[in-house]
C-alpha cells in the first residue's frame, strides 16, 4: 500500500532501485503548449553540484556515476492521460560517495514569455515506484495553489546516517532553471 505524503513529511526509503515519476495536467486554452521539465540536482554536503554532469535533465540524461537516468523530455505535457509525464530512474547503490542529496525540480520552460505559471497546472505529483516490484511506494500530490510560481521543488532524496530518506518538499519559486543552476553550481557552465 502506497504512502500518501503530506508537505514536509519524511520517510525511510529502504530501496536502492526506484523510479521517480512526475506528473501534471496543464489547463487547456492558455494559448501555448506547456513544456514542463523535470530535473535532478545531485548535491554534496555543501549543497552544491560536484560538477556540471551531476545536473540531470533532458539535455544530460545520465549522471556520471550511473545512478540517475532521465527517461526523456515531454515537451507538451501530454505523455499520458493519467500516468507519469517524465521520470527519472534511480539506483542509490551507484551514487557517488560525495552526493548526499538529490533534489527533484520541475520548471515551466519559457514561462515568462508564454505567461504561464503553476496556477495553470493541476494534478501535479511526485511518486516513488519500486523498480523490483513495479509497485508505487509513496506519492506526494501538490495541493497548494502555486498561482505565480514557475518552478517547484517537488521532493528530495537525502542521506542521513548512511540511510536514504525522502522528503516531500512542495516549495514553489518564481524562477527558471538558470536560477537553480546558479544556486547549486558554482563552476563554469559549458555550453
Amino acid at each position: 500500500m502506497a504512502i500518501n505524503l503530506q508537505k514536509g513529511q519524511r520517510i525511510d526509503i529502504g530501496l536502492n532501485k526506484m523510479t521517480i515519476g512526475l506528473g501534471w495536467d496543464p489547463n487547456e486554452g492558455t494559448g501555448h503548449d506547456f513544456d514542463l521539465d523535470a530535473s535532478a540536482f545531485m548535491l554534496n554536503e555543501g549543497r552544491l553540484i560536484p560538477s556540471e554532469a551531476f545536473f540531470v535533465f533532458y539535455g544530460n540524461t545520465d549522471s556520471p556515476d550511473g545512478s540517475l537516468h532521465h527517461t526523456g523530455d515531454d515537451p507538451t505535457g501530454g505523455n499520458s492521460a493519467d500516468g507519469d509525464d517524465e521520470s527519472i530512474q534511480v539506483d542509490l547503490s551507484k551514487t557517488d560517495p560525495s552526493v548526499s542529496e538529490i533534489l527533484f525540480v520541475v520548471t515551466i520552460h519559457d514561462a515568462v514569455a508564454r505567461r504561464q505559471n503553476y496556477g495553470q497546472v493541476r494534478n501535479s505529483y511526485i511518486r516513488i515506484v519500486d523498480d523490483n516490484t513495479g509497485q508505487e511506494v509513496a506519492k506526494y500530490e501538490l495541493g497548494e495553489d502555486f498561482s505565480i510560481e514557475t518552478a517547484v521543488e517537488f521532493g528530495r532524496l537525502y542521506k542521513r546516517n548512511g540511510q536514504w530518506k525522502f522528503e516531500a518538499s512542495g516549495i514553489g519559486y518564481k524562477e527558471d532553471l538558470a536560477f537553480f543552476l546558479s544556486k547549486y553550481y558554482k563552476g563554469e557552465i559549458i555550453k
